[in-house]
């Protein structure tokens, strides 16, 4: 199969790319130099230079709390974005797989939300993430929209590298503790979305590490899989008062997975330890 990939830069994208190659796929890998998904005529243009089968669509704009002082940019990435691309898989006749996240809800509660849950985004860049959703699902019917939490991977920033680096310059940490998810390594997402779109089960999916933990008990784990010495504090999110409001509840229902014949993710612990070694190498 030839499947573009957008986001290539990005942690996911590169190892989606990755993941294809190794599988005899042709992946097809671009970023914001080769297709600005912003502009409607450059996504029609790339899409149709040569036979594409399928769409892995990892580019978006992430930063939480800028977007909620650059609402129009993220919307455009995010929701225009993803409508350019949704437009022209239809017109083709292509699959696409969407990654979304836990923010397209309102992250309260405790139950473990499901594929089909009503969504309800609590800040700017959930919002736009739906809007994304909501493109996808009026254009397309050969579609896989994963959400996701928490991500980790070689290629960027993540809570794991930021730890790390703070643990450099300081004894001790406070790290919220009133915050429940899971987990996601880039590489094992990777794995599962070649997984899908080998297929044609399309819907809805949520696909994270298996296992929970909050935030404050992930960095514990962190530094006691590194051997790093250092203290950490648990503490509420009120004492980190952020620009965009956060989910308490990212608890992810994976069951679909299984139910469709998708192998889930590994445990977290796991995909930590697999990580750290590269990291540290």
């Amino acid at each position: 199969m030839r499947i573009l990939v957008t986001g290539v830069k990005g942690q996911l994208g590169h190892d989606v790319v990755n993941e294809l190659a190794k599988r005899g796929h042709t992946p097809i890998g671009v970023d914001v130099e080769e297709m600005d998904i912003t502009d409607a005529s450059a996504v029609e243009k790339e899409m149709k230079k040569e036979p594409l089968d399928a769409v892995i669509h990892c580019a978006a704009y992430t930063a939480v709390d800028a977007a909620e002082d650059n609402r129009e940019i993220c919307m455009r990435v995010n929701a225009e974005g993803t409508r350019n691309i949704a437009r022209v898989c239809r017109e083709l006749d292509l699959k696409m797989v969407y990654i979304s996240t836990d923010y397209v809800f309102d992250g309260e509660g405790e139950r473990p939300w499901e594929p089909d849950d009503p969504r309800d985004p609590l800040n700017v860049y959930g919002e736009s993430k739906y809007q994304g959703e909501l493109a996808v699902e009026e254009y397309l019917e050969k579609y896989f929209t994963v959400r996701i939490a928490w991500v980790f991977g070689v290629n960027g920033k993540n809570f794991i590298k930021t730890m790390l680096r703070l643990a450099e310059s300081q004894k001790e940490i406070n790290v919220v503790n009133d915050q429940i998810g899971s987990p996601t390594y880039t590489y094992d997402l990777a794995v599962l979305l070649v997984d899908m779109v080998e297929t044609e089960k399309y819907g809805r999916y949520h696909a994270t590490n298996e296992g929970l933990c909050t935030w404050y008990e992930f960095a514990k784990e962190i530094f006691r899989q590194a051997e790093v010495d250092i203290r950490v504090n648990p503490v509420s999110s009120d004492e980190f008062p952020a620009k965009a409001k956060r989910p308490h509840n990212s608890r992810m229902d994976k069951r679909k997975l299984v139910r469709n014949g998708f192998r889930p993710l590994p445990p977290w612990q796991d995909a930590l330890k697999r990580y750290l070694e590269i990291i540290r190498s």
